[in-house]
C-alpha cells in the first residue's frame, strides 16, 4: 500500500497550459520491490490519517500472517512515530508542507524483521538534541531501557519540550529487535529532515 500526497507539482506543455507532472511509478515500484516496501506514505499529516493507515496495516500485518506480537510492536512503533511527528509540528506551528511526513514498512523477508521509518523536518536545535537521545538509547540493553521507561514515566511531564521525545521515543527502542539508528540532513539554516529507523 503506498499513500502519496495528494496535490503534485505542475508543469506546462507547448500551449502554455498547466498539466499535471509525469511521475515515473514505474522506478518507483522498482524501488520499492527492490527494498520489500510493504507500506509507504509521504505528505501532511492528521490525526484521522494516523488511524487509518494504522488500522490499513495492521490488517495487512494479519493478513500476512505476523505474529501477533509483531503485529502490536509494529502497530505500536508506527503509531508513536507518526504521533510524535504530528504532536511537533503542530507544536511549532509549521504549515502543511513543513509538517510533511514520510513513513515507510518494509520486510526482510530473510530474517522475518519488519522495519518502519520515519522523516520530518525539524529544527537544528531539536534535530541535534533527537541524535542525541537516540544514541543514548541505542547504546542501552533491555535492562537499561526498562530503567529508563520506568524513570521517565515517574518524572514530570515538561509541556515545554520542544523534541516531544519522552516515553514514546523509549517504548520505541525497547520493541526494536536491533538499536534505533536516526539520521539528519540540512535542508535550510535553521532546519533539517530527522529520520528515524526501528526493525521490528
Amino acid at each position: 500500500m503506498c499513500i502519496l500526497p495528494a496535490d503534485s507539482p505542475d508543469t506546462t506543455n507547448s500551449n502554455g497550459s498547466r498539466v499535471m507532472r509525469e511521475i515515473d511509478l514505474f522506478s518507483m515500484r522498482e524501488e520499492f520491490q527492490r527494498h520489500d516496501i510493504r507500506l509507504c506514505f509521504n505528505g501532511p499529516i492528521s490525526r484521522s490519517l494516523v488511524e487509518e493507515i494504522g488500522n490499513a496495516l495492521k490488517k495487512y500485518l494479519e493478513s500476512a500472517d505476523a505474529p501477533p506480537g509483531a503485529v502490536m510492536d509494529i502497530f505500536g512503533v508506527y503509531v508513536e512515530m507518526t504521533q510524535n511527528i504530528r504532536h511537533y509540528a503542530g507544536r511549532q506551528g509549521f504549515s502543511d508542507d513543513e509538517s510533511s511526513t514520510t513513513v515507510i514498512v518494509a520486510r526482510d523477508d530473510d530474517t522475518g524483521h519488519y522495519l518502519v521509518e520515519a522523516c520530518n523536518l525539524v529544527k537544528r536545535d531539536d534535530g541535534n538534541a533527537l541524535l542525541e537521545r537516540v544514541r543514548e538509547l541505542a547504546a542501552m540493553d533491555q535492562g537499561q531501557l526498562k530503567k529508563a521507561f520506568k524513570t521517565q514515566l515517574r518524572a514530570p511531564r515538561d509541556e515545554e519540550a520542544n523534541t516531544g521525545a519522552g516515553l514514546g521515543l523509549i517504548d520505541i527502542a525497547r520493541r526494536s529487535a536491533e538499536p534505533l539508528s536516526a539520521q539528519l540532513k540540512d535542508v535550510a539554516d535553521d532546519r533539517q529532515l530527522f529520520s528515524l529507523r526501528a526493525v521490528i
